[in-house]
Protein backbone atom coordinates (compact mmCIF):
# COMPACT_ATOMS: atom_id res chain seq x y z
CA UNK A 1 0.00 0.00 0.00
CA UNK A 2 2.71 2.30 0.78
CA UNK A 3 4.46 1.75 -2.50
CA UNK A 4 1.06 1.98 -4.56
CA UNK A 5 0.55 5.47 -2.85
CA UNK A 6 4.45 6.47 -4.01
CA UNK A 7 5.44 6.41 -0.46
CA UNK A 8 9.70 5.69 -0.31
CA UNK A 9 10.62 2.33 1.84
CA UNK A 10 13.09 1.92 2.97
CA UNK A 11 14.31 -1.40 5.25
CA UNK A 12 15.92 -1.35 8.21
CA UNK A 13 17.25 -5.26 9.75
CA UNK A 14 14.72 -7.51 8.01
CA UNK A 15 12.93 -6.42 4.80
CA UNK A 16 9.57 -7.84 4.08
CA UNK A 17 9.12 -9.40 0.44
CA UNK A 18 8.02 -5.86 -1.73
CA UNK A 19 10.50 -4.27 -3.22
CA UNK A 20 12.20 -1.22 -1.60
CA UNK A 21 14.25 2.11 -2.30
CA UNK A 22 17.30 -0.08 -0.37
CA UNK A 23 17.46 -2.42 2.47
CA UNK A 24 20.47 -2.37 5.39
CA UNK A 25 20.90 -5.14 7.52
CA UNK A 26 22.76 -8.25 7.94
CA UNK A 27 23.23 -11.13 5.88
CA UNK A 28 22.08 -13.64 7.56
CA UNK A 29 23.42 -16.85 5.92
CA UNK A 30 26.88 -15.24 6.04
CA UNK A 31 27.05 -14.41 9.48
CA UNK A 32 25.65 -17.74 9.97
CA UNK A 33 28.44 -19.54 7.92
CA UNK A 34 31.18 -17.12 9.98
CA UNK A 35 30.13 -18.46 12.82
CA UNK A 36 30.47 -22.18 11.82
CA UNK A 37 33.78 -21.21 10.53
CA UNK A 38 34.67 -19.88 13.85
CA UNK A 39 33.39 -23.06 15.88
CA UNK A 40 35.32 -25.20 13.69
CA UNK A 41 38.52 -23.27 13.96
CA UNK A 42 38.60 -23.27 17.94
CA UNK A 43 37.61 -27.06 17.69
CA UNK A 44 40.46 -27.63 15.70
CA UNK A 45 42.82 -25.83 17.68
CA UNK A 46 41.39 -27.68 20.92
CA UNK A 47 42.30 -31.28 19.01
CA UNK A 48 38.36 -31.58 18.23
CA UNK A 49 37.68 -32.85 14.57
CA UNK A 50 34.74 -34.46 15.60
CA UNK A 51 31.81 -34.95 17.84
CA UNK A 52 28.15 -33.77 17.90
CA UNK A 53 27.00 -29.89 16.90
CA UNK A 54 23.67 -29.07 18.61
CA UNK A 55 21.69 -25.85 17.10
CA UNK A 56 19.45 -23.63 19.28
CA UNK A 57 17.19 -21.86 16.97
CA UNK A 58 14.00 -19.45 17.41
CA UNK A 59 11.46 -21.61 15.59
CA UNK A 60 10.76 -22.77 11.80
CA UNK A 61 9.73 -19.79 10.31
CA UNK A 62 11.80 -16.64 10.86
CA UNK A 63 13.71 -16.09 7.97
CA UNK A 64 16.66 -14.34 9.54
CA UNK A 65 17.70 -17.41 12.29
CA UNK A 66 16.57 -20.00 9.58
CA UNK A 67 19.15 -18.23 7.24
CA UNK A 68 22.19 -17.97 10.09
CA UNK A 69 21.20 -21.45 10.74
CA UNK A 70 21.59 -22.18 6.91
CA UNK A 71 24.83 -20.23 6.65
CA UNK A 72 26.28 -22.25 9.76
CA UNK A 73 25.28 -25.86 8.44
CA UNK A 74 27.08 -24.79 5.10
CA UNK A 75 30.51 -24.32 6.72
CA UNK A 76 30.36 -27.97 8.47
CA UNK A 77 29.61 -29.31 4.71
CA UNK A 78 32.44 -32.11 4.09
CA UNK A 79 33.23 -31.64 7.92
CA UNK A 80 33.43 -35.50 9.90
CA UNK A 81 30.80 -33.13 12.94
CA UNK A 82 27.48 -34.37 13.53
CA UNK A 83 24.37 -31.50 13.50
CA UNK A 84 22.13 -32.43 15.74
CA UNK A 85 18.56 -31.65 14.85
CA UNK A 86 17.50 -28.16 15.35
CA UNK A 87 15.50 -27.52 18.63
CA UNK A 88 13.22 -24.35 19.17
CA UNK A 89 13.93 -21.88 22.29
CA UNK A 90 11.33 -19.60 20.92
CA UNK A 91 14.08 -16.53 21.76
CA UNK A 92 13.32 -17.47 25.46
CA UNK A 93 16.77 -17.89 26.89
CA UNK A 94 15.15 -19.79 29.83
CA UNK A 95 14.07 -22.46 27.22
CA UNK A 96 16.94 -21.99 25.59
CA UNK A 97 19.44 -23.05 28.60
CA UNK A 98 17.04 -26.01 29.16
CA UNK A 99 18.03 -27.43 25.26
CA UNK A 100 21.30 -26.44 25.54
CA UNK A 101 21.85 -28.83 29.00
CA UNK A 102 19.82 -31.80 27.16
CA UNK A 103 22.83 -30.91 24.28
CA UNK A 104 25.76 -31.12 27.17
CA UNK A 105 24.05 -34.63 28.48
CA UNK A 106 24.24 -36.04 25.38
CA UNK A 107 27.90 -34.55 25.00
CA UNK A 108 28.14 -32.02 22.42
CA UNK A 109 31.34 -30.51 21.49
CA UNK A 110 29.49 -27.34 20.38
CA UNK A 111 26.38 -25.12 20.49
CA UNK A 112 25.17 -22.74 18.32
CA UNK A 113 22.86 -20.23 19.22
CA UNK A 114 21.00 -18.17 16.56
CA UNK A 115 19.42 -15.32 18.37
CA UNK A 116 20.20 -13.38 21.50
CA UNK A 117 17.66 -15.37 23.62
CA UNK A 118 19.37 -18.95 22.34
CA UNK A 119 22.68 -17.13 22.81
CA UNK A 120 22.28 -16.13 25.93
CA UNK A 121 20.52 -19.52 27.07
CA UNK A 122 23.35 -21.83 25.39
CA UNK A 123 26.13 -19.87 27.65
CA UNK A 124 24.34 -20.52 30.79
CA UNK A 125 23.72 -23.87 30.62
CA UNK A 126 27.82 -23.92 29.80
CA UNK A 127 28.11 -21.42 32.83
CA UNK A 128 26.03 -23.97 35.13
CA UNK A 129 27.60 -27.19 34.03
CA UNK A 130 30.93 -26.08 33.84
CA UNK A 131 31.40 -27.73 30.66
CA UNK A 132 34.01 -28.20 27.75
CA UNK A 133 31.29 -27.25 25.12
CA UNK A 134 32.56 -24.49 22.64
CA UNK A 135 29.32 -21.71 22.39
CA UNK A 136 29.05 -19.67 19.24
CA UNK A 137 25.77 -17.46 19.40
CA UNK A 138 24.15 -14.40 17.60
CA UNK A 139 23.55 -10.88 18.63
CA UNK A 140 25.27 -9.06 21.31
CA UNK A 141 23.96 -8.07 24.92
CA UNK A 142 25.82 -7.02 28.51
CA UNK A 143 24.81 -10.86 29.43
CA UNK A 144 26.42 -12.29 26.26
CA UNK A 145 29.28 -9.80 26.45
CA UNK A 146 29.77 -10.85 30.26
CA UNK A 147 29.33 -14.83 28.97
CA UNK A 148 32.06 -14.18 26.38
CA UNK A 149 34.58 -12.28 29.16
CA UNK A 150 34.11 -15.27 31.59
CA UNK A 151 34.52 -17.82 29.18
CA UNK A 152 31.61 -19.56 27.98
CA UNK A 153 30.68 -18.27 24.78
CA UNK A 154 33.66 -18.00 22.45
CA UNK A 155 32.35 -15.68 20.34
CA UNK A 156 29.19 -13.82 18.91
CA UNK A 157 28.15 -12.95 15.50
CA UNK A 158 26.98 -9.04 16.49
CA UNK A 159 24.93 -6.63 14.18
CA UNK A 160 25.63 -3.04 13.79
CA UNK A 161 22.12 -1.55 14.64
CA UNK A 162 23.38 2.17 15.02
CA UNK A 163 25.06 2.08 11.65
CA UNK A 164 22.60 0.48 10.19
CA UNK A 165 19.73 2.66 11.54
CA UNK A 166 21.66 5.89 10.80
CA UNK A 167 22.77 4.76 7.63
CA UNK A 168 18.48 3.78 6.64
CA UNK A 169 17.56 7.44 8.18
CA UNK A 170 20.34 9.05 5.65
CA UNK A 171 19.07 6.62 2.70
CA UNK A 172 15.55 8.07 3.48
CA UNK A 173 16.54 11.69 2.92
CA UNK A 174 18.28 10.82 -0.52
CA UNK A 175 15.67 8.76 -1.56
CA UNK A 176 13.02 11.65 -1.11
CA UNK A 177 15.17 13.50 -2.89
CA UNK A 178 14.96 11.52 -5.91
CA UNK A 179 18.89 9.96 -5.74
CA UNK A 180 19.36 6.53 -6.31
CA UNK A 181 20.26 3.91 -3.86
CA UNK A 182 21.72 0.32 -3.08
CA UNK A 183 21.08 -2.04 -0.99
CA UNK A 184 23.77 -2.28 2.20
CA UNK A 185 24.52 -5.64 4.10
CA UNK A 186 26.11 -5.45 7.97
CA UNK A 187 27.74 -7.78 10.13
CA UNK A 188 30.18 -7.14 13.02
CA UNK A 189 32.46 -10.22 14.29
CA UNK A 190 32.79 -9.77 18.49
CA UNK A 191 35.53 -12.33 19.73
CA UNK A 192 36.65 -13.24 23.05
CA UNK A 193 38.26 -9.75 23.51
CA UNK A 194 34.79 -8.37 22.42
CA UNK A 195 37.15 -6.00 19.54
CA UNK A 196 35.05 -5.96 16.41
CA UNK A 197 36.08 -7.63 13.21
CA UNK A 198 34.59 -6.43 10.01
Amino acid sequence: EAVAAGVKVIYVDSPANVEAEATFSTNNKAAGKTAGETMIAELEAQGITEGAVGIVNVNAATDSTVQREAGFREAFEGKAYTLLETQYGEGDAAKSQTIAENYITQGVVGIFGCNEGSTNGAGNAVKAAAANVIVVGFDKSDAIMGLIEDGFILATMAQNPDVMGYEGVKAAVAALKGETLQNYYWVNYVKVDAAYFG
